[in-house]
Order: structure tokens, then C-alpha cells, then sequence
């Protein structure tokens, strides 16, 4: 019987001799490569490959953006001026993007530490097949929260309402275990309430006067973050380019200083650059050659991260000069 080629989305075959699942856990573990010659860099090719090569509980946060599978072709531009082109489709639909996510899913609990947590960020569309899926492979009790990302832009009334935001489905590896530092985020609404002598607003209570937390508010599950606009500083002309406040958002409150923090489907690379600034480690893979170098460029520019606390770990970037991996693949990593 003819052996049929595995297609990527994109129409690009599977390589001959590329890595497999393997049989016995034996075999797998002898197939695992240490994390720490992988950290630091920006990998092209199939993510899917790339997470099978990594040994289980090595990262504290996966994130992941995959496509939506929405059909939609995005369109922008590099540090060169030159046009990038992307689609959004996938064969057969629907269905066949859950098949598609399904094994990476898999993986990426795998990789998750037992303190870990996977965030996955989909349009409303798609949202409730991915939690389907997410439940069965995680298991309904480690459903952490549905995060809802608002975001105000410009857009034309139709037969219906705008749609205004993107949908973040958090998991923990386990539940209970898992990092969760509070981040405080925005400002209260103090209109009216009354001030005392240093000029602090507070509510009358039962049980005296009720003060403020000085940071603000702690973060919820609807996230108020703008959508970058045309002439922001942090764009890099790559079409889905997601806010650095967002994903720090994610980091901070998912992660401590010194963990992995890894994105498969890593587009202009916002999760590493965040990564890098808050003092994490990172690992990215995107099988876009032009998102790759949108990315590597990027990072290659980064800033140094931020000073560390007092109960702070030291921190290791791992190498951003040693070459990356290298790969011929069709398809996006929208």
C-alpha cells in the first residue's frame, strides 16, 4: 500500500525522516533534547516537531495563537517596506483545524511544569471547539478561565454587532498548583467618594473606612488593553501583531523570574520580547519564514529586562547568537 505524505496547512509535505511519536517511553526520552540548547532562540519549522524533541515539564507557560481558521488574508509589511502576504485557511474547514491543534495541544500540556499554565488565544469563533478539546485533554477540573482581551478599532455596523474582542482560554497543568501572582492593572473609579487628611479615597463601612490597594485593582478575567494602532512604536509590520502589555500581562501573572515561557506559533515574536524583558527564559518556533525573521530581527533589537527584586532568582537568556534551526515549510503562523 502506498504510503500517503502528511500534509501542513499551507499544502507543504512532511519531510522525509522527520520525527515521529515514537513507541516506548524509553525511546522517547532518548529522543528529548536538553531545553537548554533550544532557550533563546527563534526555531523555524513545524512547532509540532519541535515540542516532540522537548522532555516533559520543562516550561511554566505555554502560550499559543494559533490560526483562527477564518479564511481572512492579512497583508503587511517588513522592516524593508517589502509586503507580506499571509491566509488564514485551512482544508477542510473547522474540523480540520481541530485536527490540526489537537496533537499540539497534547504536547503542550506535556511541556507544561506541574506549576504550569497554557494560555490559548482564539477568536469567539472557534473558541468553544477548542475548549472541547482542551477539557478532554486536560481535564474539565483544570479550566482555570475564560479571559475576554476588549479592544476598541475602527469598523463598519452591519447586520451585526462589531465584534471587539478575542477570547484567552487558561489552563493549569494542575489545578491548585499552579502560579498565579495577583497583577494589579488599571485604576479605580473613585468619583464621589469621600478623601481623608493625605487625600486617599475611601468607602464607609459597617466596619470603619474601607482604603484602596495603592497599586489599583486586581487584574480580572476582561482585559482592557488597547489594539496596537497604525503608528505605534511597537509595530513591526507583521499583520497580527498582538500588544507586549498583553502578554506581560500573561507572564507576570503565570510565571516567576527565571522560567521558561515558550509560543509555538510565535508571529512577530511579542511573547518572547516579553519573555525578555520581565527576565524569563524563552523558546519560540513559527513555521513562516517572514515571521521568523520579523521575530529574530525584533529580538535581536530587544531591550534588556527589567531589574530583578529583592526574592528574585538569577536569570539566563540563554544564546541569541548562536544560529537558529532551519527548515523549508509552507504554510503561516497567523
Amino acid at each position: 500500500m502506498k504510503r500517503r505524505s502528511r500534509e501542513m496547512p499551507g499544502g507543504g509535505p512532511r519531510p522525509a525522516g522527520a520525527r515521529r511519536r515514537r513507541g516506548s517511553a524509553e525511546e522517547r526520552t532518548s529522543a528529548f533534547t536538553s531545553v537548554d540548547a533550544l532557550l533563546g532562540r527563534v526555531h523555524l519549522g513545524d512547532n509540532l516537531d519541535l515540542m516532540r524533541r522537548l522532555p516533559d515539564g520543562c516550561c511554566q507557560l505555554v502560550y499559543a495563537d494559533p490560526p483562527f481558521a477564518s479564511g481572512r488574508a492579512r497583508v503587511g509589511r517588513d522592516a524593508n517596506g517589502a509586503t507580506m502576504r499571509f491566509s488564514d485557511g485551512f482544508p477542510g474547514g473547522t474540523p480540520g483545524w481541530i485536527t490540526f491543534l489537537k496533537p499540539r495541544l497534547i504536547e503542550m500540556r506535556r511541556l507544561l511544569s506541574p506549576d504550569g499554565s497554557l494560555y490559548l488565544h482564539l477568536d469567539p469563533r472557534v473558541a468553544a471547539y477548542a475548549r472541547v478539546e482542551l477539557d478532554r485533554i486536560f481535564g474539565e477540573e483544570n479550566f482555570l478561565n475564560e479571559i475576554v482581551w476588549c479592544y476598541r478599532t475602527g469598523s463598519r455596523p452591519g447586520r451585526h454587532f462589531p465584534r471587539k474582542h478575542d477570547t484567552i482560554l487558561l489552563y493549569a497543568q494542575q489545578r491548585g498548583k499552579q502560579v498565579f501572582n495577583v497583577v494589579r492593572d488599571g485604576e479605580y473609579r473613585t468619583q464621589g467618594l469621600r478623601r481623608d487628611g493625605n487625600g486617599r479615597p475611601f468607602k464607609r463601612t459597617r466596619r470603619g473606612p474601607l482604603y484602596f490597594h495603592a497599586d489599583g485593582p486586581a487584574l480580572t478575567d476582561v482585559w482592557d488593553v488597547p489594539f496596537l494602532s497604525t503608528v505605534s512604536a511597537e509595530r513591526t509590520g507583521y499583520p497580527t501583531q498582538k500588544p507586549l502589555r498583553l502578554l506581560e500581562l500573561m507572564i507576570r501573572t503565570s510565571t516567576n523570574r527565571g522560567a521558561v515561557v515558550a509560543d509555538f506559533f510565535c508571529g512577530s515574536g511579542t511573547t518572547l520580547a516579553a519573555a525578555q524583558r520581565l527576565g524569563r527564559r524563552w523558546i519560540g518556533c513559527d513555521v513562516c519564514e517572514a515571521a521568523v525573521a520579523v521575530a529574530r530581527r525584533r529580538l535581536a533589537l530587544g531591550s534588556e529586562p527589567d531589574p530583578p527584586g529583592p526574592n528574585d532568582p538569577p536569570v539566563g537568556l540563554g544564546d541569541r547568537t548562536a544560529p537558529m534551526s532551519q527548515g523549508a515549510w509552507a504554510g503561516d503562523g497567523l
